[in-house]
């Protein structure tokens, strides 16, 4: 999908605030409400915009933990690499994962409530899933930015 200066100008700004109403929007783009309606909504059909989420304070739920790991598998086989995908899916605490190169085959961001929980999700999915070699974790002592916007040329 081509997308122009109208379309990246709304890109922006919904990274920045999601709550802005059509009309605010509108202003921002130089647009009527309802073509800046009409705009996000074909954003989102195309999968541009994929969700619409709002970012939650981890120790205002009682997850002030976050943890970084490193997985590695013990082979490379598609039919692995797709299990292993799947089983990221299905967890909650892996609030974000990558499949990438070099050193380990996995990197996963896991929100926990404290050791004694990350501990027990060690036992539970790492160790339970017989094609994991190995991981390693570094615990995050400060989270510095959280986003999930991109960077977009106007």
């Amino acid at each position: 999908m081509e997308l122009d200066r109208i379309d990246r100008k709304l890109l922006i700004a919904v990274q920045r605030n999601n709550r802005l109403t059509t009309e605010e929007l509108g202003e921002l783009a130089g647009l009527s409400a309802t073509a800046c309606q009409r705009r996000l909504k074909r954003l989102r059909d195309a999968g541009v915009i994929e969700a619409d989420v709002a970012v939650v304070s981890p120790t205002a739920v009682g997850r002030p933990m976050m943890m970084l790991t490193f997985i590695g598998l013990e082979r490379d086989r598609s039919d692995i690499i797709d299990r292993f995908k799947q089983a990221i899916r299905r967890t909650p605490e892996i609030m974000s994962a990558y499949y990438v190169t070099g050193e380990a085959d996995f990197v996963l961001a896991i929100s926990v409530r404290d050791m004694v929980e990350y501990e027990a999700f060690t036992r539970r999915f790492f160790f339970e899933h017989p094609d994991i070699k190995g991981f390693k974790t570094m615990v995050v002592m400060d989270r510095i930015k959280a986003t999930l916007a991109l960077p977009i040329d106007e």
